[in-house]
């Protein structure tokens, strides 16, 4: 279970370094195979353990290529997987062409999303988030399944 905000530095490779709390679960879990890919609808990257992606492609998949809005989510999250190792390092190396996407730098934030793991551009996440507090209460509809949830 992936959870928490962790700001980390990403080098001039693209390399970034997965936080040491999470580096045994991710070996044990995965044997540290990831996969990467864009989210269709926030500039940052989706980060899945090999066998969590599997789920989510063999349901992405299931989609009939027929309708539209299903093979846009089939060419963008498929097209853009990206299989990933992490190194004896605890490091995973981020291609360009999800750091352009996610217009990523140095400075960069990795948010716990469950069993995936968001990955973001620093400045892009503080924005993002401090948009979301401001959301207002009638702006804001919760799902009837959150309504009744209580923290």
């Amino acid at each position: 279970m992936f959870r928490g905000v962790n700001p980390i530095n990403m080098d001039a490779k693209g390399r970034m370094a997965i936080p040491s709390r999470y580096r045994e679960q991710l070996s044990v879990h995965c044997a540290g195979q990831m996969v990467a890919t864009i989210d269709t609808e926030s500039r940052c990257l989706l980060l899945y353990p090999i066998h969590e992606w599997e789920i989510i492609q063999e349901k992405i998949e299931a989609l009939p290529s027929f309708d539209p809005n299903a093979r846009r989510i089939q060419r963008l999250l498929i097209g853009h997987a990206t299989d990933i190792e992490m190194d004896g390092n605890g490091r995973l190396l981020l291609s360009a062409p999800l750091r352009e996407y996610a217009k990523l730098g140095k400075k960069i934030v990795l948010l716990g999303q469950g069993k995936k793991f968001e990955i973001w551009s620093e400045e892009l996440w503080n924005q993002t988030r401090d948009d979301y507090l401001q959301v207002t209460d009638e702006a804001a509809v919760l799902p009837v399944d959150l309504q009744s949830l209580s923290l």
